[in-house]
Order: structure tokens, then C-alpha cells, then sequence
């Protein structure tokens, strides 16, 4: 087995180092709430098979962070969900 470190491959991008502390932490929207953990959540979307692209009936995951403590969605993760101003 060969043990040499491999050259990157062309075209291949060496990974980026960022500094997490200097990002911002997002918070839950609800002023009463203030929390920065984020569960994994879905919304499923049924799609007609008449708007399908394969013309049959489709359910289409859409994947959301919803806060830990009061349930949240934060508004910019439903952008474009048809879902705005419902959850």
C-alpha cells in the first residue's frame, strides 16, 4: 500500500478554512425564545401529475430547521415553500 500523500486531481479545489467564530449564531425568531438549537424537520409537498415532470403524482421532501424549544420555523428556511406566513 503506498503511503505518499496524494496530489490533488485537476480541477479539484483544496478545501477552504473558515473561522466559525467569527460567523453569526442564528436564534429563533420568537423574541420570547432567543434559542440557537435547530432540529432537522421536512415538509412534504404532494405534486400533481399534471405539474410533474414524469407525469405522475409525486411527493417532494423539502428539508427545514425548526428551533428546539418552541418549534419555529424560521422564516427564511420557507422562501419559495408556498408555506409562508402559515407555520
Amino acid at each position: 500500500m503506498n503511503m505518499k500523500p496524494m496530489k490533488p486531481m485537476p480541477g479539484q479545489q483544496q478545501p477552504v478554512k473558515v473561522d466559525l467564530s467569527q460567523a453569526e449564531t442564528l436564534r429563533c425568531e420568537d423574541t420570547n425564545c432567543n434559542n440557537v438549537l435547530f432540529i432537522s424537520s421536512t415538509i412534504i409537498k404532494r405534486l400533481s401529475p399534471l405539474v410533474s415532470p414524469t407525469g405522475e403524482e409525486a411527493l417532494v421532501p423539502i428539508d427545514v430547521y425548526s428551533c428546539g424549544n418552541c418549534g419555529k420555523v424560521p422564516k427564511t428556511m420557507l422562501k419559495g415553500s408556498g408555506l409562508e406566513g402559515q407555520i
